[in-house]
C-alpha cells in the first residue's frame, strides 16, 4: 500500500473521473479539480478536497481525466503555472488514444519531468457492473522512471486490474479495430433506432448491449475517439466499403433475368428517354422496360434499393454545362460508370391546346433548357417568367403531362422534345430555340457497383 502521505489530484470529476477517485481514495488524499459546479458538490460530499489548478499540482502524482479535444489545453495551462508548484508531480493521462497525450506531452513538458500514458479498457458502466477485477488498463512507461512505474504498475495490479503493456502507436492501431469499431457500429445502430423485440436471439441482445453502452458515452467522446486516434479514419473507410459490399451482394446486377428494368431521368418523350433507346438500340437482342423517374436523385436512388438495374441521367451539355441536379444525385450514392454518351438536342416552346398564348406568362422547364436557351428566350420572349418546378416537375416531360391533362394552369407553358408535343397534344409555338444548332447532351449509364 502506498503511504497515505501521498497526494493526487484528478483533474476533471466527469464520469471517469469519479470512477478513479472511488479506485485511489482508500490509499491516496485524493484533490479534485472541475469547473462544474455540480461536479465539485459531488466531489466534496465524498469527502475529497477541490481545489484551483495552482494547489492541484502541489502533489504527487496528477491524473487528467477531461475530454481529449480539451487535453492539449488543459495540459498547457497547468505547465505554464508549474514553475510556482512546490512539487514536482508526475503527469498520467486517462484518454482512450495513445498517440496524442504523447504528442502533447512531448510537446510542454518540461525536461526531466515524469510521464505516464495509461487507458482504462473500462468505463463507469462496466465496473458498476463487472466491477475491477480483471479489468484491462493498458500502460506505456514514457517518461516514467523505472522505480515510479513500478510502484505505479504494482499498486494497480494489486488492485485487481489486468495490465497491458503496449506503446502509443500499437494501442492506437489495436483500438481503431476494436474499441473505434465497436463505438463506431453502436452509434449507427442508434441512429438506425434499433430495438428489442419478444424474440431477439442472443446476438441481438449483444447488440443491444454494444448500442447501450456506447450512446450513454457522450459524443463528444465519440468524435474525440474517431478524430484524435490517427488510425480510425482508415477503418471507418474499411467498414463503409465493407457494408456498401454486403449490401450490394444481396442486390444481383441483374434483378429481372427476362428483361433489364432501365430507371431514367426524364419522363415519356423526353430526352432522357431518346438518349435510353438509342443506348439499347446497340443491343436489339436484349428485352427491357423503362421506368420513368423524372429525376436523378429518384435514378439513384432506386438503382441503390435494386428497384432498377440500370440506371440513365444527363450529367452535361454544350451549352448548360454540368447538370447540377445530377451532381448533388451523385454525391450521395455509389454506383458504378458504364459509359458516357451524347445525342444532339433541339428545344420546342409549347402550352395547352386549351391555352391562348397571349396569356400564356410562364415557361416552366427544367434549368438546363432555360440555360441553353436562354439568349433565344431573352430576344423572342422576354416578357415571359421562367422557372422551374420541384420535385418531378423539375422534368420538363412531367409538366409536358400534366399540361395535357389540363392539371396545369394555362397561362403556363413548358419546352423539351417535340415529341413531348405529339404524346400530348400540346400546341407548338416555336421549334429550335436552343442558342446553339450543334446542341449535345451527354449522358452516363450506371449500373450497381460489382
Amino acid at each position: 500500500m502506498p503511504p497515505q502521505a501521498l497526494v493526487v489530484s484528478i483533474v476533471g470529476f466527469g464520469r471517469f473521473g469519479q470512477v478513479l477517485a472511488d479506485i485511489l481514495h482508500n490509499d491516496f488524499k485524493i484533490r479534485v479539480v472541475d469547473p462544474l459546479s455540480q461536479n465539485q458538490e459531488l466531489a466534496k460530499s465524498k469527502g475529497f478536497d477541490v481545489v484551483e489548478a495552482q494547489d492541484a499540482l502541489n502533489c504527487d502524482a496528477l491524473f487528467f481525466c477531461v475530454p481529449i479535444s480539451s487535453f492539449e489545453q488543459t495540459v498547457q495551462n497547468y505547465i505554464s503555472n508549474l514553475k510556482n508548484s512546490t512539487k514536482k508531480p508526475i503527469f498520467i493521462d486517462v484518454l482512450s488514444v495513445k498517440q496524442h497525450p504523447k504528442r502533447v506531452f512531448e510537446t510542454y513538458l518540461p525536461e526531466g519531468a515524469q510521464a505516464m500514458l495509461t487507458h482504462p479498457m473500462f468505463g463507469p458502466d462496466s465496473v458498476r457492473v463487472k466491477g475491477l477485477k480483471d479489468q484491462r488498463l493498458v500502460l506505456d512507461k514514457f517518461r516514467m522512471h523505472d522505480d515510479t512505474y513500478a510502484f505505479w504498475k504494482n499498486y494497480l495490479v494489486d488492485k485487481g486490474l489486468a495490465i497491458v503493456e503496449l506503446s502509443a502507436e500499437e494501442h492506437d492501431r489495436m483500438a481503431a479495430e476494436s474499441q473505434g469499431v465497436t463505438h463506431f457500429v453502436g452509434r449507427v445502430l442508434g441512429e438506425f433506432g434499433f430495438q428489442n423485440t419478444s424474440i431477439d436471439t442472443l446476438g441481438a441482445r449483444m447488440l443491444h448491449e454494444i448500442q447501450s453502452q456506447v450512446c450513454n458515452d457522450s459524443w463528444q467522446l465519440f468524435e474525440d475517439l474517431q478524430t484524435y486516434n490517427p488510425d480510425t479514419r482508415a477503418v471507418r473507410v474499411r467498414l463503409s466499403n465493407s457494408l456498401t459490399t454486403i449490401f450490394n451482394k444481396l442486390l444481383p446486377n441483374r434483378i429481372n433475368k427476362e428483361k433489364l428494368i432501365v430507371g431514367i431521368q426524364g419522363g415519356a418523350g423526353s430526352f432522357n428517354e431518346e438518349a435510353a433507346r438509342y443506348y439499347l438500340s446497340r443491343t436489339p437482342e436484349m428485352p427491357y422496360e423503362l421506368k420513368y423517374l423524372h429525376t436523378s436523385e429518384n435514378v439513384l436512388r432506386a438503382l441503390y434499393e435494386g428497384e432498377v438495374d440500370r440506371g440513365q441521367f444527363a450529367i452535361h451539355n454544350s451549352i448548360g454545362g454540368i447538370v447540377g441536379e445530377s451532381v448533388q444525385a451523385m454525391a450521395n450514392y455509389r454506383f458504378r460508370i458504364v459509359e458516357e454518351y451524347a445525342i444532339k438536342i433541339s428545344h420546342a416552346l409549347m402550352i395547352s391546346p386549351k391555352a391562348d398564348f397571349n396569356k400564356v406568362d410562364t415557361i416552366m422547364t427544367h434549368p438546363q433548357v432555360l440555360k441553353q436557351c436562354k439568349k433565344n428566350l431573352e430576344m423572342k420572349y422576354e416578357r415571359l417568367k421562367q422557372t422551374s418546378g420541384e420535385g418531378d416537375l423539375v422534368d420538363h416531360a412531367k409538366v409536358a403531362e400534366l399540361l395535357g391533362k389540363g392539371e396545369i394552369p394555362l397561362n403556363v407553358a413548358t419546352m423539351g422534345s417535340k415529341v413531348l408535343a405529339e404524346i400530348h397534344g400540346l400546341q407548338i409555338i416555336e421549334e429550335s430555340l436552343q442558342d446553339l444548332n450543334e446542341n449535345f447532351t451527354s449522358f452516363l449509364w450506371v449500373e450497381r457497383p460489382q
